[in-house]
């Protein structure tokens, strides 16, 4: 369910110009976890640490079929249109009239254009719902690649969210983050 609207078999798949986006499974586990789970400049920022083993990323992706499963946590994997790679994932909460945003992508990808490429996809998706009328997301003061990534995707900086997150990666101690938000 996303904000009272059953889920159907379209909203699993979204497609860009270069990029498929769809509902993992947990045979993505290995591409996952080679491509950027374990990497400490990929989780730098994030809230989780580096994934130590397959079988936590097995867990992880069980989890992400929950969250299609409940309605509560919309995962897509981001895959290449040419050749199915896997590099990255994005992920909605739906909340009554808003959706909070989270995203990751490999390294090797990054600066390429794909992450705007496939938030773009899943905010305009999202915006095409009727009962949603703000999409947000945060992150650290010190991520300016994800701040300028939400800036192209129309997003708008509203303020600092002051000790917000702990990103355990930098801190054990909550950090200051920027909440970006684009509403309806």
């Amino acid at each position: 369910m996303l904000g009272g609207t059953r889920l159907t078999r379209e909203h699993e798949s979204l497609t860009t110009t270069r990029l498929k986006l769809r509902r993992p499974t947990v045979d993505d586990a290995e591409a996952v976890f080679y491509g950027y789970a374990q990497d400490r400049e990929v989780t730098r920022f994030l809230v989780w640490r580096p994934a130590r083993d397959l079988d936590e990323t097995r867990r992880f992706l069980g989890s992400c079929l929950e969250g299609w499963a409940s309605g509560k946590e919309l995962t897509w994997a981001i895959t290449l249109s040419t050749s199915g790679d896997l590099i990255g994932m994005v992920a909605c909460r739906p909340r009554g009239h808003m959706a909070d945003l989270g995203y990751v992508l490999a390294r090797s990808y990054w600066g390429k254009g794909y992450m705007t490429e496939a938030l773009s996809a899943v905010v305009d998706w999202l915006f095409s719902r009727p009962e949603l009328y703000r999409v947000w997301a945060v992150c650290d003061t010190a991520n300016v690649a994800s701040a300028r990534v939400m800036e192209k995707v129309g997003m708008t900086c509203e303020g600092i969210l002051r000790r917000w997150n702990v990103h355990p990666n930098v801190s054990s101690e909550p950090r200051d983050c920027y909440v970006y938000a684009r509403v309806r």
